[in-house]
């Protein structure tokens, strides 16, 4: 990358292993809270990494999951049919949140503010999905959301 160059949000959290630590710590963090903990209680051991590569893939990484697991269509049937209400959508969110701050993800406001954005519209649309009746047809060709830094234009360099 080019001085001049702007990085994408997955290079500026720090790419692949900064992803797969904030959501492995998280998905441990999520089965002991009493609100999340049964929405979670059956999730695959791999359920971590998928949502890692997934996260990676929308915020500029590669695109793994999409390879691997049919983009974004993909998610979007996991969600379908789950006991997803709003309260839940807010405390996914702000467990994720303190756990950034946890492991260490970058806390500038440039970063939080499109990382927050992202998680918001994603957790909105889950809630959105889950009241989706199971067995619903869902467009494979769904895009992938791609998402940047926003309207600031990246991050703030003194």
């Amino acid at each position: 990358m080019a001085n001049d160059a702007v990085p994408t949000l997955y290079e500026w959290i720090g790419g692949m292993p900064a992803i797969e630590k904030l959501f492995s710590r998280f998905y441990e963090r999520v089965l002991q809270d009493d609100l999340l903990r049964d929405l979670f209680a059956e999730m695959a051991p791999d359920h971590p990494h998928r949502v890692a590569m997934f996260i990676a893939e929308v915020l500029g990484g590669p695109s793994e999951y999409s390879k691997e697991r049919g983009g974004h269509a993909t998610m979007f049937r996991q969600h379908v049919g789950k006991p997803i209400t709003e309260e839940k959508r807010q405390r996914w969110v702000q467990l994720l949140l303190s756990t950034a701050d946890e492991v260490g993800v970058p806390a500038d406001p440039e970063f939080r503010s499109a990382m927050v954005a992202y998680l918001e519209w994603g957790s909105r649309l889950a809630v959105v999905n889950a009241a989706l009746p199971d067995g619903v047809a869902l467009d494979a060709a769904t895009p992938m959301p791609k998402w940047g830094w926003g309207v600031p234009g990246g991050p703030y360099r003194p």
